[in-house]
């Protein structure tokens, strides 16, 4: 079989297979590093991150299959790298994505669902946290707005989140926002936190048990 735009041919061995809707495909864990090795990585840190958000596999599985790979097997560096950055922490695509970003630009690894409290109780989790910073993916549904909601609703769920907002930055921290179209411009994303003072390192320390 040839690779086509379709379908891509591989020469790795298979040793099990499982059968969803009728169809025989490798386990999901291997699936999953297949990915890591052939497409970009935040493709892959979202796809693992989901996969073990939901508990459909775990993290020893992934790490299982990517060792079953020969150390010249194309990729097998790029599956290693995702496999280290994966978080079962991560709720949605656009926060694995900003944590990928956030990798890439060398920028302080930040802590995940920051739980913040104030004297009222549970103000919430924030997406991203570093020292007096607090970082929020903004996707729709943050919002729990449908499409053609009703003005008063989304005026409602507004309110809520800037008085959350403010539970958050009365306790001394500073907020970084943004959405879709800056987390896909690591400039943008750059501009963003900086201007709340999170800022490239000089030397990746993602992986060194620097915080």
């Amino acid at each position: 079989m040839r690779s086509s735009g379709l379908i891509r041919r591989h020469d790795l061995e298979v040793t099990v297979t499982t059968v969803v809707a009728g169809l025989t495909v490798t386990p999901l864990a291997r699936t999953l590093i297949d990915l890591a090795r052939t497409e970009d990585l935040h493709d892959a840190v979202a796809a693992a991150d989901h996969a073990l958000h939901h508990q459909q596999c775990t993290w020893g599985e992934l790490l299982n299959e990517l060792t079953l790979l020969e150390p010249g097997v194309p990729g097998r560096a790029r599956a290693q790298l995702a496999i280290d950055l994966v978080d079962s922490r991560s709720m949605s695509v656009g926060e694995s994505l900003s944590r990928v970003q956030m990798f890439r630009l060398n920028l302080p690894r930040p802590r995940l669902q920051v739980r913040v409290e104030d004297s009222d109780g549970l103000v919430g989790y924030c997406d991203f946290g570093w020292e007096e910073v607090m970082g929020e993916f903004d996707g729709r549904k943050k919002y729990g707005l449908a499409e053609g909601a009703d003005p008063r609703d989304a005026e409602r769920v507004l309110w809520r989140e800037k008085r959350r907002e403010d539970r958050i930055r009365a306790r001394g921290n500073r907020m970084a926002r943004w959405v879709w179209a800056d987390a896909v411009q690591p400039s943008r994303m750059a501009r963003i936190l900086a201007d709340q003072g999170i800022r490239p390192q000089a030397k990746n320390t993602w992986f060194s048990g620097v915080a």
